[in-house]
């Protein structure tokens, strides 16, 4: 029994030894263009918009490679399949403006019920999702360009982000 004790009483005193100490670096956090995402953010907006748009407000041009001291502005653009992003950046790398063009994904729920109920019969063919941001004016459009067609027929409409048919 004594054995057993001692053996436990070196058991504890030696598993601490083993422990590591491991010092991490500062970190900053800087929510720098919470301003964009904020005014674009829309919840009914497709995955992939909201994906790119979020890495848009996280891209650093400082660290990029394009960065040099002497440039005031600078114009990045993102891809994606179905989506593009042209964003201007300051040298400090705030978002300034951007223009965004989405094709053909999926329409929010409102949108297409709106469409639906005004446009009986008529089928949704092609989308497009368009939204242009300005750093002092936020949010100047956010607009679906639809295109319909009925047989032979072809039509095209604009409705708002909430299905209002502009």
């Amino acid at each position: 029994m004594k054995k057993v004790i001692l053996a436990l009483l070196a058991f504890g005193i030696a598993i601490p030894s083993f422990a590591q100490v491991v010092t991490l670096p500062e970190v900053e956090v800087s929510a720098k263009n919470y301003k964009y995402l904020d005014d674009v953010k829309s919840t009914s907006a497709a995955q992939t918009v909201q994906m790119l748009e979020r890495y848009a407000t996280s891209y650093d041009v400082r660290s990029s490679e394009y960065y040099e001291d002497e440039y005031d502005n600078y114009f990045i653009s993102f891809f994606i399949p179905n989506g593009k992003i042209l964003a201007a950046y300051d040298d400090e790398g705030n978002l300034l403006r951007t223009v965004e063009k989405y094709e053909n994904i999926k329409l929010p729920l409102e949108v297409a019920q709106s469409v639906a109920k005004n446009y009986p019969g008529w089928k949704i063919t092609k989308n497009a999702y368009l939204v242009n941001y300005h750093d002092k004016m936020g949010v100047m459009k956010k607009e679906y360009k639809i295109v319909l067609e009925k047989g032979n027929e072809g039509m095209r409409i604009k409705t708002d982000e909430n299905g209002k048919i502009l």
